[in-house]
């Protein structure tokens, strides 16, 4: 959501990071050291970073009492469980770009998951925040991956600047978040790709990873009956009629070969691990001399919570398996003795779908109208100016481009008449033009002393932003109904 969404995170602010030496860097994070002895000069052998996408402040809150695991033992070091995503798009691309950076997405240039911009032998204008874009015929759907859009180091990049021999690994259930706490120097860079774990073209495949593959191909050739539920979620059941189909007290079940169903549920994050405990033992990561750095996108908790929802069984049986995984990551680590440090976030959070948010006395709960798309207002604009095509792109909320071909004065009328449109709809809080945007100096402070426009700032890069920055009120969801494969949204 365009307001600034609590993310949960279990070490002193990142943001941080970039502006340190990478010693001093190192040294924050060792003060959280899971495992002792340190290594003699003071320094962890191996750091590790885990990103819970979607895991928001809220869930965080009502899971914390209930969890016996991973989530439990990180909760043994610094906690700050209501910490904000200070930008206002959050969204997978712009949080995973902040976290190893520590930089906002108005620097980092990740404004979103996708912006449009102008592509010379491109099918379309819409830009993939991970897509390498030298690739003539490719677009936002049909794309090879690169970290080129990622501006500045990461975290990873700076080690490898003052330790050519430390080994950087990136490992996620989706290639932005893989790409993006990996960053540009990387050894290894891992990502499910919908039905296995790949890389960059031309990248070797170790055998962890391969091992991992056929493990993975092996599961999805049968069929599971999902997870039986404990008195916990059987607690948080209940059927929540979406059109045609019905959330609320899901299992998992999945048929044999159903790769879609493997990714929105806990059998992601299990994958994702497996991989990360072969390729710890292939590369020996915290066994040398040198601090290594391992990143791990969770992915599953963002699909559970678009798929069905953040207030259901799913959820809860989601975020217990969570638990569970995660503390075999950490036995794991324990195990082999190592001298490791451990750093626990997220990049956004999550609302629940309003149809049970409303049955839990949340009047404010809605849904974003098909009015409010973008090709909607753009063409009852367009025909205003006369024209028979729409004259906006991006929505249903944060950036909006008018249409490139629009010239003064008739781009100026564009611009009143679609902010005027916007600003008319019940369901919107505010629209802000990109004029208004950069004249609004650039945030200091705490973030949750923020004023939305600020927010909005640390979003807002001028190359790939839009026209307009569209907020909607709090608890609406910008998807106009739950006929496709998402219920809800960030």
């Amino acid at each position: 959501m365009p307001d600034a969404m609590p993310r949960r995170t279990w070490t002193s602010r990142l943001r941080a990071l970039s502006r340190l030496s990478l010693a001093a860097s190192l040294a924050v994070l060792a003060a959280h050291a899971m495992a002792e002895p340190r290594p003699p000069e003071g320094r962890p052998g191996l750091v590790v970073v885990i990103s819970v996408d979607q895991f928001s402040a809220n869930l965080f809150a009502e899971y914390r009492r209930h969890v016996t695991g991973g989530l439990l033992r990180a909760q043994q070091g610094v906690v700050f469980p209501l910490a904000y995503q200070g930008h206002a798009t959050t969204e997978t691309c712009p949080g995973h770009s902040t976290i190893l950076t520590g930089r906002y997405p108005a620097h980092t240039g990740i404004v979103a998951n996708d912006w449009i911009a102008d592509r010379a032998g491109h099918a379309n204008q819409l830009v993939y925040c991970v897509e390498d874009e030298s690739r003539p015929g490719t677009d936002a759907t049909h794309y090879v991956v690169s970290a080129d859009h990622l501006r500045g180091p990461t975290l990873g990049d700076l080690l490898k600047q003052a330790s050519p021999a430390s080994r950087v690994v990136s490992v996620a259930g989706k290639d932005r978040a893989a790409v993006l706490l990996g960053g540009h120097s990387a050894d290894q860079t891992w990502w499910w790709n919908g039905s296995r774990f790949a890389s960059y073209p031309g990248r070797a495949e170790p055998v962890a990873v391969a091992e991992a593959n056929r493990h993975i191909s092996t599961a999805l050739a049968v069929a599971d009956n999902g997870i039986v539920p404990d008195a916990l979620c059987r607690d948080h059941g209940g059927a929540i009629p979406l059109g045609n189909r019905v959330v609320g007290d899901g299992r998992f079940v999945r048929g044999a070969g159903d790769t879609r169903a493997f990714r929105a549920s806990p059998a992601l994050d299990g994958a994702t691990l497996d991989l990360v405990g072969r390729l710890i033992d292939e590369l020996q990561l915290g066994r040398r001399s040198a601090t290594d750095l391992l990143a791990i996108g969770l992915s599953a908790t963002d699909y559970v919570g678009h798929t069905y929802g953040a207030g259901g069984q799913e959820m809860c049986l989601n975020i217990l398996a969570l638990d569970a995984a995660l503390e075999r990551l950490f036995e794991k680590l324990d195990r082999a003795g190592l001298s490791y440090v451990t750093v626990l976030t997220a990049d956004h959070g999550g609302t629940d779908v309003p149809e049970r948010s409303r049955d839990r006395a949340i009047p404010a709960a809605d849904r974003i109208p098909a009015a409010l798309s973008a090709e909607a207002v753009g063409l009852r604009v367009g025909r205003s100016l006369g024209l028979a095509r729409p004259v906006l792109f991006g929505g249903p909320t944060a950036n909006y481009w008018l249409d490139r071909s629009l010239r003064s004065p008739q781009r100026a009328r564009a611009l009143e008449l679609v902010r005027a449109e916007l600003a008319r709809m019940p369901e919107v809080e505010t629209v802000f033009t990109r004029a208004e945007i950069l004249r609004q100096p650039f945030p200091t402070g705490a973030p949750d002393t923020w004023s939305v426009l600020a927010r909005v700032r640390a979003s807002y890069d001028p190359e790939r932003g839009g026209d307009l920055y569209v907020v909607p009120r709090p608890l609406i969801t910008p998807l106009a109904d739950a006929t496709g494969a998402y219920a809800a949204m960030h």
